[in-house]
């Protein structure tokens, strides 16, 4: 992805992280916001898209329906591969998708620095592979990590977005 700037740190990122590390809590859940507000307010205005996908997660949680979509992907582990990092999700549903179909936008990574670039990022499977020809010993994935991750577009076929995530953050 091409972008003027490059890839920084955001404390919107950060309350996501922290958002997504409680999931560890046993009858939690969370509604991925992503594309449903507006660049400069965490508040998105599509209500109803928000109160959708917090029902979906509150039914399964009520109901333990899992037969039902009720997340978009969740980053479970990253795995190197040469000189790219492989990612594996939970909560793919019938398979990852980039929305838009132009392929998968936002991801970044980062060798033994710690800085990271913009990436390149292709789904093979239930999987999704981060590569950029800059890192030749990848250590670290980030997908999303804005303020606005505009253009943010790892979905699972069922509609749900991915939740933002930082590799070497577990």
């Amino acid at each position: 992805m091409e972008r003027n700037y490059s890839p920084s740190r955001s404390s919107w990122a950060e309350i996501r992280e922290a958002q997504r590390k409680a999931l560890a809590v046993a009858k939690t859940a969370m509604a991925v916001t992503i594309g449903t507000g507006e660049w400069n307010d965490i508040h998105p205005l599509d209500k109803k898209d928000v109160g959708d996908r917090l029902a979906f997660a509150a039914e399964n949680l009520a109901y333990g329906d899992s037969t039902v979509p009720y997340s978009g992907p969740l980053f479970l582990s990253a795995t190197v591969r040469g000189d790219s990092m492989v990612l594996s999700f939970s909560h793919v549903g019938s398979g990852l998708t980039a929305r838009g179909g132009d392929g998968l936008k936002y991801f970044s990574i980062a060798g033994r620095d710690r800085k990271f670039v913009w990436a390149k990022a292709r789904i093979e499977g239930d999987q999704v592979v981060v590569w950029n020809d800059s890192i030749s010993h990848p250590v670290s994935v980030r997908y999303a990590w804005a303020d606005n991750p505009e253009g943010a577009n790892l979905y699972n076929r069922d509609g749900f977005p991915a939740s933002p995530f930082d590799t070497g953050n577990p």
